[in-house]
This record gives structure tokens, C-alpha cells and sequence, in this order.
């Protein structure tokens, strides 16, 4: 980087330094806000025995289905196993350690470590597998988990609109984890759909400030519809 420009010019130096047993955030919820390129580039890494923090993991043959095909991914930390018959496969095999976490708690896990919270109190997933061996306490009459907050080596976020300096801009639903997974990652590397010059960006309509970004790299996107619904004919 040259001062606060923080683009970059290749995949490669976009996840420079990403080795084997990191913990990886990764943006998106279903196929929506994904950050298509950098799951493709930790493919050819050959990284292994990554943990993987994600919404789910996409479809087989792409997004985060990519790494779970190539076996690079030991650990799975979602909320929803999705449309993905190899995330369901690996997981009842035994082959892939699975933590599933409510969807609500493990958006406030990510965005407490962001934060800088070490841990919080919930009462999602009292009374069931969610708060085995987990610290439970009993407030106000009502029962409560302890859930240890998240947070990664890499984050790598999908945006709309990015400046040079790495200030960011989200679009409708791909506003879903990317924020608070920005913020949670020791390095965050982001891939935007459009880079725009320091200053072009409303200050009012900036969701993540530069602060928390390291990276910045153009991005092309396959925009792949998980599920595709049409309207029968007449």
C-alpha cells in the first residue's frame, strides 16, 4: 500500500499471508453478499485446516462449497447448513467438526468481537445442545447463556462500493454479515463490486469506515441465484 491507498492488484496480495489452521470470516448469506473472488483465491492457496465462520456455505459448486470439495476447511462455525449437500454429508460423516449456532447469536458473537467484547450473556439456546458445557445464569427470573464473542485472522467482506482509503458501502441485503465481520478480522480484505476515489463517498452513507479495513481489491462477480423461483405460465 502507498499511505491510505489500500487497493491492491492481484488475488494473490489480496490474501498474502492466509496459511494453513487460520480461522477465516466470510461474508454473505446464501449466495447473497458473498465475496466470490476471494473464496476462489483461498482455493488455489491450498490452505488447510482453516476454520470457517460463515452465515452457511453456500452450494456445493460454489462459494464456500469450493473449500468444503477441496477438504480445506476442518472446522465449520453456521447457522444453517443450507442447499449444501456436502456441508450436510461432511458433517454427519464426522469428517467436518460443525458448530451450529443460532443464526441472531452468531451475528452478535461477531460483532461483540468486533467490539472488543469478550463474551455476553443470551437466552437463545437455553435448555438445549446450544448451552452444553457453556456457563448459564439465571437474571431477572430469566435463564441465560454465556456466548463467547468471534473473531478471525481474515475477514473477507463483499461491498458494493469502496474507496481507496477502504471506507465501505453495502447494498441491500449483502448488508447482511459483512459489517460486523469487518470489523472482527485481524486483517479484512474486502472485494468490491466498484472502487471509487477518496471523497466520492457521502460521509453520511458510509457503513464500515476505512479504520477497520486492510485490504481493498476489485472484484467480478458471477451473481449466481441460489434458488432460482419463477411464476408458472398461463
Amino acid at each position: 500500500m502507498a499511505g491510505l491507498n489500500k487497493v491492491v492488484a492481484s488475488y494473490e496480495e489480496a490474501l498474502a499471508g492466509l496459511s494453513n489452521d487460520m480461522t477465516v470470516m466470510v461474508g454473505g448469506f446464501g449466495l447473497c453478499g458473498i465475496p466470490e473472488g476471494l473464496i476462489a483465491q483461498m482455493v488455489k492457496t491450498g490452505a488447510t485446516g482453516l476454520t470457517a465462520i460463515s452465515n452457511n456455505a453456500g452450494v456445493d459448486d460454489f462459494g464456500l462449497g469450493l473449500l468444503l470439495k477441496t477438504r480445506q476447511i476442518s472446522t465449520m462455525i453456521a447457522s444453517y447448513v443450507g442447499e449444501n449437500a456436502t456441508f450436510e454429508q461432511q458433517m454427519l460423516s464426522g469428517e467436518l467438526n460443525v458448530i451450529l449456532t443460532p443464526q441472531g447469536t452468531l451475528a452478535e458473537k461477531i460483532r461483540a468481537g468486533g467490539a472488543g467484547i469478550p463474551a455476553f450473556f443470551t437466552a437463545t439456546g437455553y435448555g438445549t445442545p446450544v448451552a452444553d458445557g457453556k456457563e448459564t445464569r439465571e437474571i431477572d427470573g430469566r435463564h441465560y447463556v454465556l456466548e463467547p464473542s468471534l473473531t478471525a485472522d481474515f475477514a473477507l467482506i463483499r461491498a458494493w462500493k469502496a474507496d481507496t482509503m477502504g471506507n465501505l458501502v453495502f447494498r441491500k441485503t449483502a448488508a447482511n454479515f459483512n459489517p460486523m465481520m469487518a470489523t472482527a478480522g485481524k486483517i479484512t480484505v474486502v472485494e468490491a463490486e466498484h472502487i471509487v476515489e477518496a471523497g466520492e463517498l457521502d460521509p453520511d452513507h458510509i457503513h464500515t469506515p476505512g479504520i477497520y479495513v486492510n485490504r481493498v481489491i476489485q472484484g467480478t462477480f458471477e451473481k449466481r441465484i441460489e434458488q432460482r423461483t419463477v411464476k408458472a405460465s398461463a
